[in-house]
């Protein structure tokens, strides 16, 4: 099943259909820009673009979907990770830190834990540790920068990442 706190929906063709993994990972990222749902949705829209994520958060913490959970996002530069988890941008400043507002992340809390009661993960995990991928009786959370030369979530997420688990769990 899907989030029912979504507010927006604009299902990208930017995706693997079936996801070949259970769900049991979640990976955040940062938009690198202050934008809406409806504008999240519009730039997974081109099949040029060959980017999608499940969810969005905006900067007023609405929440869209751009691929179904059934489905495999096009999201981590890394097929396994998008396989087996739900990835979620995060609206963000576009500078570092990557800072987001404390309407998005207070949705994103409210979306990860939505996540995890229907999938049964009954626990975040974070430790920081690449290693860990895939180890979820370890690590159940991975970044997009264990993948690909990016910044992505950037340091006020990953500053933030005991926060959140703590208040998700």
């Amino acid at each position: 099943s899907n989030s029912s706190l979504v507010a927006y929906t604009k299902i990208s063709p930017n995706k693997t259909s079936p996801r070949n993994h259970a769900i049991d990972t979640i990976t955040i990222h940062c938009v690198v820009g202050q934008v809406t749902a409806e504008r999240l949705g519009d730039i997974f829209a081109p099949t040029t673009k060959k980017a999608s994520s499940n969810y969005g958060v905006d900067k007023d913490g609405r929440i869209g979907m751009y691929v179904e959970e059934k489905d495999r996002s096009w999201c981590s530069s890394n097929a396994a990770n998008d396989h087996r988890a739900i990835t979620i941008e995060v609206a963000s400043d576009t500078t570092a830190p990557y800072a987001v507002t404390d309407a998005a992340y207070n949705s994103l809390i409210k979306l990860v834990a939505d996540i995890c009661k229907r999938n049964g993960i009954k626990k975040l995990l974070w430790k920081n540790d690449p290693d860990l991928v895939g180890n979820v009786s370890k690590q159940n959370i991975t970044l997009h920068r264990w993948f690909a030369a990016k910044e992505c979530p950037g340091q006020y997420v990953i500053d933030h990442l005991p926060d959140i688990v703590n208040k998700v769990n």
